[in-house]
């Protein structure tokens, strides 16, 4: 066994040495998943033949003793089983998800019982801070002298409402300028423990906001896009899409074009070539870009002048805009080199 895993299981079986009835210590050891999955009051209730209520009143009661006995060091190993978990948390910025914490001391993906012992250690540690998972927040640890349950909770409310004001995504640098910690990583520590925020390209954001947390082709393509700044050939954005971070990136370049011809926010501005509509991109053959260039300016132009105009809505050859200028029903040329609409 791992000197890590082994710490902390002569923890948890110190622990449950100090509970002195059998029923207690098989109440503690299911309600946390010791050892095994973690079980409701109404289950252990059913196997003991007491009431949801009666379990709930025993746990809170033998939890109370355990945390005495935490503060006066009379569990066997729970404070070389502290240090372990606070230097850890040290290193990931004061607080993590309690899967993060235990894939760190495990080293490796942890299971259910791992991490259930590293909640239980929480739990009833007087030097740690257990946060409790709800719809706002993943189940996570913390290290108690820089704050409790509540003022965490505060924290990592701050952070939510900071980025909801903002309307976009923040790099952690732009959250460290608006908020008053001693380093940028106690920002991130905290902000990966609210399930209200998402993260992707050291971009925090909201978790319904597809730039941060895309959930389907149309989001990851939107993203990639969006990244690069500048069209892609629809090959090039599936191949960025397998490169990237997104959890499911397995996407055929047919998929990704059937994607793009569906959704109004990528204009087709040559040939596989796509951009995104907010770009000020527009949609149409060469001819129809030449006539919008032509009535927005409201005024002849030159060859030279309709070419860089077209060029920077369509990626398209100049040859092509030359040879569609020279389609006398729909242009005409009214000096030496000036063009406008046809309008006879």
């Amino acid at each position: 066994m791992d000197q890590n895993a082994e710490v902390i299981a002569k923890a948890i079986s110190g622990s449950l040495s100090i509970i002195e009835q059998d029923r207690e210590k098989e109440i503690i050891s299911r309600r946390f998943g010791l050892s095994g999955q973690k079980e409701t009051l109404e289950q252990i209730g059913d196997m003991l033949s007491i009431t949801r209520e009666r379990v709930r009143q025993l746990e809170k009661a033998i939890l109370i003793r355990l945390r005495i006995s935490a503060e006066d060091n009379k569990i066997p190993d729970l404070a070389h089983a502290e240090k372990i978990i606070i230097r850890n948390l040290t290193e990931m910025g004061r607080i993590a998800r309690v899967s993060d914490i235990a894939e760190k001391i495990f080293g490796k993906k942890a299971t259910e019982k791992e991490e259930s012992a590293i909640t239980f250690i929480g739990e009833i540690s007087t030097n740690l801070t257990l946060i409790e998972e709800n719809d706002k927040y993943f189940n996570s640890i913390g290290i108690a002298e820089y704050g409790k349950e509540k003022e965490i909770k505060a924290k990592v409310d701050e952070i939510v409402n900071l980025i909801k004001k903002n309307k976009a995504p923040m790099t952690i640098d732009e959250l460290d300028n608006n908020l008053n910690y001693e380093h940028p990583d106690h920002i991130k520590a905290i902000a990966s423990t609210s399930k209200l925020l998402a993260t992707l390209n050291n971009l925090w954001g909201l978790a319904k906001w597809p730039t941060v947390n895309p959930k389907n082709i149309r989001d990851k393509i939107y993203v990639v896009l969006e990244e690069k700044k500048e069209p892609m050939h629809f090959e090039e954005i599936a191949e960025a899409i397998k490169q990237s971070d997104f959890r499911r990136k397995n996407v055929t370049i047919q998929a990704i074009h059937n994607e793009l011809i569906k959704d109004s926010r990528f204009v087709l501005i040559g040939r596989g070539i796509y951009a995104l509509d907010s770009w000020g991109y527009k949609k149409g053959t060469a001819a129809e870009t030449i006539s919008d260039v032509l009535r927005q300016a409201k005024k002849p132009l030159t060859r030279e002048q309709i070419v860089k105009r077209v060029l920077a809505l369509r990626k398209i050859k100049e040859t092509t805009i030359l040879l569609n200028l020279q389609n006398k029903k729909l242009f005409k040329k009214v000096d030496k080199n000036l063009y406008t609409i046809n309008e006879e």
